[in-house]
């Protein structure tokens, strides 16, 4: 993931609420709930990292807010950050782990599966499917929302699907049942 110094991606401007500089923010990584109101978000304008303070924050859904920062106060100046990324310090990064945070902490991983034919085989061939965007905690069935080449689907988190899972490069193998990509 692309930082900047100590600078960790935490968030993308989706776009504008209303005409009144509300925006909307989808979250990675991290819940919206677990982000530090009182320290300031980032977003690179020009090569550097500008500083914005959180002045309301409301949580829509897992993965999504909307957000009012500091000097963004018109449709205008949303649609000149809409699509940027936001950033925090990692000093202020919650820490995450699958055994506290559940599987949200999945949100912004990569998903991969096996190349068809090559599951049994000491080297496993695997292809990229997408990125993990949302968590939806159905009752017995847990779902992770995957963003693939050919849009969003949603896949059951079931624990016989998963054949690894590599914390430190974010990535998650799982066995997809054929006919969800």
């Amino acid at each position: 993931m692309a930082g900047y110094g100590n600078l960790q991606q935490i968030a993308q401007v989706l776009k504008s609420n209303g005409t009144d500089g509300e925006l909307v923010m989808g979250f990675r990584e991290i819940a919206p709930e677990d982000i530090n109101l009182n320290e300031p978000v980032f977003i690179v304008f020009d090569g550097l990292p500008v500083p914005f303070f959180i002045e309301s924050f409301s949580k829509r859904g897992n993965s999504k807010a909307l957000v009012r920062l500091t000097d963004i106060r018109s449709m205008e100046d949303v649609e000149e950050i809409a699509g940027k990324a936001v950033y925090i310090e990692e000093d202020n990064l919650p820490e995450m782990s699958l055994e506290e945070d559940g599987y949200a902490a999945l949100i912004g991983w990569l998903l991969l599966s096996p190349v068809e034919g090559t599951e049994d085989n000491e080297e496993m061939e695997v292809e990229e499917v997408g990125e993990i965007t949302d968590f939806i905690d159905i009752p017995n069935n847990p779902c992770i929302e995957v963003e693939t080449k050919n849009g969003a689907v949603m896949i059951p988190l079931h624990e016989d699907l998963i054949l690894s899972v590599d914390p430190e490069n974010l990535e998650i193998i799982m066995q997809i049942p054929a006919g969800l990509i």
